[in-house]
């Protein structure tokens, strides 16, 4: 297995690391970041999972310059970004960062496009990630990043009068995430609706 692979792999163990950080007392308590209060545990989550979304850019990298593409990373790719951002998407909801409504949108286009890269393997074909979908895949990153930082409940941007900075960051990229999922899924399907209509 090359080293793109390898760090593919990687990005899918690291998800049961930071799952696990929310039931740890330990991590259970406020520390200062740049005057902000913040969980601990969140902190870690952070930086666990920034971790883990540098080896998805640094995996594409070392595959295309070293000529390591593989078919097993065409496919395990985008699945273990998946599962990542899926993880930590549910784990914003359950804190009560996120609304529901998100995750719902982000994993209905997932399971489309998932759905669509099943029917072209079984036509002997793989469909690689499309920039659209990279760009998607980034968005949603750097706004789980933000969230768990911020660590405002999503209900509080709303009703309650925090900073304006803080309220528009955090509803932008969330909107943004959403939007470049739906219509980054809409792309796949346009681009593959060959696949589709004449799979048997």
């Amino acid at each position: 297995m090359n080293l793109p692979n390898k760090l593919t792999l990687s990005r899918i163990f690291l998800i049961p690391v930071f799952v696990v950080i929310p039931y740890i007392d330990a991590f259970m308590k406020d520390v200062s970041l740049f005057n902000h209060s913040v969980m601990l545990g969140n902190l870690i989550i952070v930086i666990i999972f920034a971790i883990a979304s540098i080896t998805d850019f640094v995996d594409g990298y070392v595959a295309r310059k070293y000529n390591l593409v593989t078919t097993f990373g065409k496919f395990m790719d985008p699945l273990a970004d998946k599962l990542l951002v899926t993880a930590a998407l549910l784990m914003l909801v359950e804190l009560g960062l996120l609304p529901a409504w998100v995750p719902i949108a982000i994993l209905s286009r997932e399971f489309m496009v998932t759905g669509i890269r099943l029917l072209a393997i079984s036509e002997g074909k793989v469909i690689a990630a499309s920039k659209l979908g990279k760009l998607k895949t980034v968005s949603q990153m750097i706004m789980i990043l933000v969230l768990f930082i911020v660590d405002t409940p999503y209900k509080d941007l709303i009703n309650k009068p925090l900073s304006p900075a803080i309220n528009s960051v955090n509803i932008i990229l969330i909107l943004l995430a959403t939007s470049l999922t739906v219509i980054s899924g809409v792309d796949y399907f346009v681009k593959n609706k060959d696949i589709i209509l004449e799979s048997k």
